[in-house]
């Protein structure tokens, strides 16, 4: 088996995240769905961006920020994501780097520019997502390296890759990849919206065991099974994944295994600033601790930990030491 230099190779959409608070007055207005993710074009996307309030702007996205929380936690992450050779391009790139993940993928030549997210986050931390997807809708199967893979722990995939034909053909590539070295493939669902649109695709994928490790919360979970009762989502969980990590916000997440469910409580929260991130960064601290071995009780709270921190600031990314953090909850990294 080849020597593993990595955790978690993270593979997803390259965007750039621009944020700023919205009251729901703004919303309404503008004909947007509270707490929704939807996909938009270039106009749209240029038009919401001149009606916003004061942003910020960060790399993103949901794989990418996975492996940001990995690098915060002290792990060794890499990401695989297209972004053009324009400013947001590189601002993304530089992003990632800075915090120690590598990210080597090829910047598309010409066409579509950088993808990037109008996010508005209502007064009470929830946040309404406006994509645009532009260059990395082009991430194909060449931009998947096997050895790159094969030195990951564990894969990491977004649902949201399943949207682009050609990011789905990189998707199944990673997968296929990363089986062959003996290592992990996990996935997120992403969003409901995303589960309505390829519920069968992703039941496939899990029954199949394409996907080692899959997370989602409770309203994918209640998408993906096409049920108002959560609990008979989560018996259904059981019978078909190996691991699922199913996240409850303040009620904390649960670990769904064959051999059965455990619930893990939330880590406190003083203030609820926004919550963007806060599955990714959950994911990465799940992630981080099970390839380091940990038991998936104590990787469901270290994922508690992280999402913890992102919610309570504007953005998507930790704002401080995830490592720092978990060493001060009791973890021993």
């Amino acid at each position: 088996m080849p020597e593993t230099r990595y955790d978690v190779l993270a593979i997803g959409n390259a965007i750039v995240d621009i944020v700023a608070h919205a009251e729901d007055d703004f919303l309404v207005n503008q004909g947007l769905t509270r707490g929704s993710m939807r996909l938009i074009d270039a106009n749209e996307a240029d038009r919401l961006y001149d009606l916003m309030g004061p942003a910020i702007e960060t790399s993103g996205g949901c794989a990418g920020n996975t492996a940001a929380g990995v690098a915060s936690f002290g792990g060794n992450a890499a990401f695989i994501g297209k972004v053009a050779d324009d400013q947001f391009g590189k601002l993304y790139t530089h992003d990632m780097r800075a915090i120690g993940v590598a990210f080597d993928t090829g910047p598309l030549a010409g066409g579509a520019p950088t993808a990037r997210s109008m996010i508005l986050v209502s007064p009470d931390g929830e946040r309404t997502m406006n994509t645009y997807l532009g260059a990395c809708q082009n991430l194909t199967s060449a931009d998947i390296d096997r050895d790159t893979v094969a030195a990951a722990a564990i894969v990491y995939l977004e649902g949201y890759l399943w949207d682009p034909p050609q990011a789905k053909d990189a998707f199944r590539c990673a997968a296929e990849f990363a089986h062959d070295a003996g290592r992990q493939v996990s996935l997120t669902l992403s969003d409901s919206f995303c589960v309505d649109r390829f519920r069968e695709e992703f039941l496939g994928l899990i029954r199949d065991r394409t996907v080692d490790i899959l997370f989602a919360n409770e309203s994918e979970v209640r998408a993906l099974y096409q049920t108002a009762d959560f609990e008979t989502g989560v018996h259904a969980l059981q019978k078909d994944c190996r691991i699922a990590a199913v996240t409850m916000g303040a009620e904390g997440a649960l670990v769904v295994t064959h051999d059965g469910v455990r619930r893990v409580s939330a880590t406190p929260v003083e203030t609820i600033v926004d919550t963007t991130g806060a599955g990714d960064l959950f994911a990465a601290g799940f992630l981080f601790a099970h390839a380091r071995g940990m038991s998936l009780t104590d990787a469901a709270r270290l994922g508690t930990v992280a999402a913890a921190e992102v919610i309570g600031h504007v953005g998507a990314r930790p704002a401080v030491s995830l490592a720092d953090l978990a060493r001060q909850s009791g973890f021993e990294l």
